[in-house]
């Protein structure tokens, strides 16, 4: 036979101590200082600090080794990274909503693309000379 479960329910109260005024909100959009504080605008239009970037200089930055991608890993050679806040120490600034220039060396480039332009016009004058002598060949035999 079911016996009747006691049905327990839980009262939870929320007292403040301080209201600010503002009604609950959430994260609309966030932007980045020069400075590298992320500052978030929410919904019931509080803007409040959100957190910081941080940015790391290095005695030998030349000792840096490439990764990919744009990518850098510290070595023994480039030194123990000091890290701290943009805009102090000689870190500089951070700019948000750019577009990273390109770190692409052009004389390199250039001279690959010539390079590559030489060999395929090599490729091509030894297609022409073969086929002019795979026409000679058919017109000795005929």
């Amino acid at each position: 036979m079911a016996r009747p479960q006691k049905e327990s329910r839980l009262t939870l109260t929320l007292n403040l101590d301080q209201q600010d005024g503002f009604p609950p909100g959430s994260l609309q959009s966030f932007s980045v200082s020069t400075d590298g504080v992320i500052t978030g605008l929410f919904t019931n239009g509080l803007t409040r600090p959100l957190g910081q970037l941080a940015m790391a200089i290095f005695p030998n930055p030349g000792g840096l080794e490439r990764t990919g991608n744009n990518l850098w890993r510290n070595t023994d050679n480039s030194g123990i990274p000091v890290v701290g806040t943009p805009r102090s120490g000689g870190r500089g600034i951070v700019n948000s909503g750019f577009l990273e220039q390109s770190n692409v060396d052009i004389g390199n480039e250039f001279t690959d693309l010539i390079i590559t332009q030489r060999g395929f016009q090599a490729n091509t004058k030894i297609v022409t000379t073969v086929d002019e002598m795979m026409q000679e060949l058919i017109n000795m035999k005929r």
